[in-house]
């Protein structure tokens, strides 16, 4: 891989506990208006300018972005950020609730993720790209690290435990208990050696920042054809890279990501426990919420009360069946994993059972947000397409289950699932498919404002 050192505006270390902010993606508008109200210097002021105007104000108005460009060249004038000219790469370690996972701050490359060396397994909006290349177009610069998983690599692994032994550049406890240290590598062999290791890196994939990393690059072509047409075009420009973080996949803790559903599609329920009977799921009715540890596992709270649902036998037909007189109770003999095809491409009609066949045919037909989707939320509750259906949301598991009840409130109903593992991610994005929407929540998540990747000059 091409994953090189690069002169990074940053925070002087005074500052960079006040200016290191959570993604932008983590808050709805009125969160992150309230969360930059008495913090001037969080760096979410630039990532979501929008919290500068009145709430009616248009968020995706160019002056919007304008004042993210104005606040960026406020921060640089007034000495919270420095332009760092050295070509460095950056050490970031992350330490959470036991657990540390220590990344390369580096900027990747546009051809590679091109080129499929960087690997992705979601599918990227229009309308969410379109907010982050205004957002980069405005600054030029990008703002929002990518978060980058590769497979272990013992030697690169020394070769970063020996850049932690210097001192750090930042050491700090976030509000949200993860303790954030950096060091900059900027030691002419310290380099090499990290560029020549991360050069034996055969891949990398994208764990969290599809979209930051689709609007960079949609950003990069533009680019390019400009210089092309101008006859300044050398290949080398900085907008050619993007700014990543990448990690040891061993290292990542990934989270669930729950479903809440805004009623129960009609079914009582009594006949919303009989549909899953007859769908081949057991239940047992929980006197605690659900939280499962193990694949295959569900938790369901609906009016009031939680249920494990166990996807010994699931049946993905046997609803759109039981539509037509009921079901008789007994499981389907179908195996778990033969149950979700649909996933891997568009998902089925809750009246089509012809959808459902049963070969497992891809890594997506064994996680379980595909088993969920496929058995569960398309054939009783008609929710086809959750990337565009108002009545589901998705609500990462750091948020609890009390905020599931809340949501879920009498008439909806509640899922929580296993998290995905970091094996099932690689495989899906090394077959070259995507996951179900909001498959994965990774936690910590990477700060903003730590690292600023210049693109343009303005």
């Amino acid at each position: 891989m091409r994953a090189l050192p690069f002169p990074c505006i940053r925070p002087v270390p005074e500052h960079a506990a006040e200016v290191a902010a959570l993604p932008y993606d983590v808050f709805d508008r009125a969160e992150a208006a309230a969360y930059v109200a008495d913090r001037p210097l969080s760096f979410l002021n630039i990532d979501r300018p929008e919290t500068q105007f009145a709430p009616e104000q248009d968020m995706y108005a160019p002056e919007v972005y304008e004042r993210g460009a104005a606040l960026l060249r406020e921060r640089i004038e007034d000495g919270t950020l420095v332009e760092d000219r050295n070509l460095s790469y950056y050490i970031y370690e992350l330490s959470w609730e036991g657990r540390t996972q220590t990344g390369i701050v580096a900027v990747c490359s546009v051809d590679e993720y091109e080129q499929g060396v960087i690997k992705r397994h979601e599918l990227t909006r229009e309308e969410k790209e379109r907010d982050r290349i205004e957002h980069i177009g405005a600054l030029g610069c990008q703002t929002g690290p990518i978060f980058l998983a590769y497979r272990d690599q013992p030697v690169l692994d020394m070769i970063v435990g020996a850049a932690k032994t210097s001192t750090p550049l930042y050491a700090f406890t976030d509000e949200d208990g993860v303790r954030q240290t950096v060091w900059e590598v900027v030691r002419r062999d310290a380099v090499d050696a990290l560029h020549a290791m991360l050069g034996q890196i055969p891949c990398a994939h994208i764990a969290d920042g599809h979209h930051r990393a689709a609007s960079a690059v949609r950003v990069a072509q533009r680019m390019r054809e400009e210089a092309r047409a101008a006859g300044t075009y050398t290949g080398k420009e900085p907008f050619n890279y993007f700014l990543s973080v990448l990690f040891p996949a061993s290292q990542l803790t990934i989270l669930p990501y729950n479903r809440v559903v805004a009623d129960r599609n009609g079914l009582s329920t009594y006949e919303l426990l009989e549909v899953l009977h007859g769908a081949g799921f057991g239940i047992v009715e929980s006197p605690v919420p659900v939280e499962p540890r193990e694949r295959g596992v569900f938790g369901m709270y609906t009016d009031g009360t939680w249920y494990e649902l166990r996807a010994d036998q699931p049946d993905a037909r046997a609803y759109a069946e039981s539509t037509g007189g009921g079901t008789d109770g007994e499981a389907s003999e179908v195996r778990v994993a033969d149950a979700s095809e649909a996933l891997v491409g568009d998902a089925p009609s809750s009246g089509d059972s012809d959808a459902f066949a049963c070969a497992a045919s891809s890594p997506v037909d064994d996680l379980d947000v595909s088993i969920l989707q496929t058995c569960i939320l398309a054939p009783i509750f008609g929710i086809d397409d959750p990337r565009t259906d108002e009545r589901i949301t998705f609500v990462g598991g750091i948020r609890g289950t009390e905020e599931l009840e809340r949501r879920a409130g009498a008439e909806g109903v509640a899922f929580t699932l296993c998290a995905t593992g970091i094996d099932q991610l690689l495989a899906v994005a090394d077959a070259g498919l995507v996951m179900p929407p909001k498959s994965t929540w990774f936690e910590p998540k990477l700060r903003s404002g730590l690292f600023i990747h210049r693109i343009a000059k303005q």
